[in-house]
């Protein structure tokens, strides 16, 4: 299992607990100090599309107009703090977020 997150992202670090703490195996990448690559971001894009962009976040407001009305795979490589969090990778299934579905999904009722 792989959480796509931030070191610094308290939702991450929640998530990563939880998950290590029901036994999983998982591997934490911090997506600003090891970007994804292309092909990663392609898959994430093909499957969140512009939900990948956290579009709330003061890093987004940051983003300069030309960015702002680029593609979600332009805005995330250009500024990773600006993807969604955590994105979750289990075997073949991807997960957004920490919300109650993603822990009913991931964690053993």
């Amino acid at each position: 299992m792989i959480i796509y997150g931030l070191n610094t992202c308290a939702i991450c670090q929640k998530a990563r607990k939880a998950l290590e703490a029901e036994g999983k195996d998982v591997i934490f990448r911090d997506v600003r100090a090891e970007p994804l690559d292309e092909a990663e971001l392609a898959e994430l894009i093909a499957e969140f599309g512009d939900r990948l962009v956290d579009r709330t976040s003061n890093d987004y407001r940051a983003l300069n107009n030309w960015l702002k009305n680029s593609e979600a795979e332009a805005q995330v490589s250009a500024r990773p703090k600006v993807m969604a969090r955590p994105v979750i990778r289990d075997r073949d299934m991807f997960y957004l977020g920490w919300d109650e579905a993603v822990q009913r999904a991931l964690l053993p009722g």
